[in-house]
């Protein structure tokens, strides 16, 4: 079922945590901020929107880097009812994808519920001081492909809070896959 994420709720402070990378390490996100602020996306292996958009996200996260943005996703389905979404199966999604920021698990979902997350993907961009200035989608392009001339909201978005530690005022949300909760719903 799609959903659609929420639009910016401007300054509210990233949520830290500790979870377990797809690299077979720990990683605290607050430690992962770059100088010029953080992206975390929630993502999953097997949403068409993620499966659609992750090499423009894989580009976006090395590109973004020249901004002093330190980028992160988090997986937080229930692989219970969804085993494609499994820690394994994260580890090979990271492999065949050239992921190569931090791809943590949510397992219990706490950190998805902190965050607010809806979606996959769902963004939320932060400056260096780790309060949120973007809460929208990667692109125009939906499940689809993108095109060559697309506008790039979120590396624009991101570029401009390195800059300025402030995001744009008009943002679109993200949509996608709704997170798989544990239990149906949360």
């Amino acid at each position: 079922m799609a959903e659609t994420a929420p639009v910016c709720d401007f300054g509210w402070r990233a949520v830290d945590a500790h979870l377990p990378g797809t690299d077979g390490r720990r990683h605290q996100i607050y430690e992962q901020a770059g100088p010029g602020g953080l992206v975390v996306v929630f993502i999953c292996n097997h949403c068409p929107y993620v499966k659609s958009a992750i090499g423009r996200i894989v580009r976006d996260a090395r590109e973004l880097r020249n901004y002093g943005i330190g980028f992160i996703a988090i997986n937080a389905n229930d692989a219970s009812t969804h085993p494609q979404d499994s820690f394994e199966k994260m580890q090979a999604f990271a492999r065949e994808h050239g992921i190569d920021f931090p791809y943590l698990h949510d397992e219990d979902q706490n950190v998805a519920k902190a965050y607010g997350a809806v979606c996959t993907p769902d963004f939320f961009g932060f400056n260096a001081d780790l309060k949120l200035q973007y809460r929208g989608r990667l692109d125009a392009a939906g499940a689809g492909p993108a095109s060559e001339d697309m506008k790039r909201e979120l590396f624009d978005a991101m570029v401009q809070v390195a800059k300025s530690g402030q995001g744009p005022a008009d943002q679109t949300p993200s949509i996608g896959c709704s997170i798989k909760w544990k239990g149906g719903s949360w």
